[in-house]
């Protein structure tokens, strides 16, 4: 399988949606920093599912320039989870922080322009493609931090055969978006169906809407298979209760290291 190298999340997704890539993988959600914002609002401006997802752990190291040294660093790259999970070790010096599209992008212009006084926040593996020397390993605020991955396809036929390696009998993850009514119990209707069908709710996010000022939509993730009839029957039932539901996948949920 081919790997292609892209600079943004958006340009993951665009990738994608175009048919230039089978599938994608962009991170969803941190031990330490908590949801990438981001992507999911770029789950709900395009028309992909999830198809599979991983936990990765997370190694921070500082790196730059051979030569350089720790004396010599004034200002420091990488994408702002990277430098969010890293604050401890960042903030006791005086350092610029500043943000990059990704981890391993703030790594690679700081080879390319030959920077001299500046640092990357970048896995130790990123920090050799590039040449770069590492200054600090494991600067990391929490020796356990994960970063969960979703794998994003379109819907249909385009994923059939795909392998996805999450781990077997880890059990099924459904994630779903919806929307309520600005009115008092709608929230708790929705709840109320996912316990009447005996459904466990491992996770609830609220985001912009995007449609109309201060209105949200929530995103859900179920420990169940949408193809279960209790979970099939719970999804059905939403539609009373809500003004708009949409599966966005469900599928093996990864096992923790």
């Amino acid at each position: 399988m081919t790997r292609i190298p892209l600079g943004s999340f958006r340009e993951v997704f665009e990738s994608v949606g175009a048919g230039t890539a089978r599938a994608g993988v962009v991170p969803i959600e941190n031990v330490i920093n908590g949801t990438v914002r981001e992507n999911y609002d770029l789950l709900l401006e395009h028309d992909l599912g999830i198809f599979g997802e991983v936990v990765v752990p997370v190694r921070l190291c500082l790196a730059a320039l051979p030569g350089q040294r720790l004396e010599d660093i004034d200002r420091v790259y990488s994408h702002i989870q990277a430098l969010g999970q890293a604050e401890v070790f960042l903030r006791v010096r005086p350092w610029q922080l500043l943000t990059t599209y990704n981890t391993a992008g703030a790594g690679k212009a700081i080879a390319d322009r030959r920077e001299q006084g500046a640092a990357a926040v970048l896995s130790p593996r990123a920090a050799g493609q590039f040449g770069l020397e590492v200054l600090a390993d494991q600067i990391g605020d929490l020796p356990g931090n994960r970063t969960r991955f979703v794998v994003l396809g379109r819907p249909g036929p385009s994923m059939s055969g795909l392998a996805i390696a999450t781990g077997a009998d880890a059990g099924r993850r459904t994630t779903l978006v919806l929307a309520v009514r600005n009115e008092p119990g709608t929230l708790l209707r929705v709840l109320e169906v996912f316990a009447d069908h005996g459904l466990n709710m491992s996770k609830i996010e609220s985001r912009p809407s995007r449609e109309r000022a201060w209105e949200y939509v929530f995103w859900v993730d179920l420990d169940a298979d949408a193809d279960d009839p209790a979970t099939a029957t719970a999804l059905s039932s939403l539609a009373r209760v809500t003004s708009m539901v949409r599966v966005l996948g469900s599928y093996p949920r990864a096992r923790e290291a």
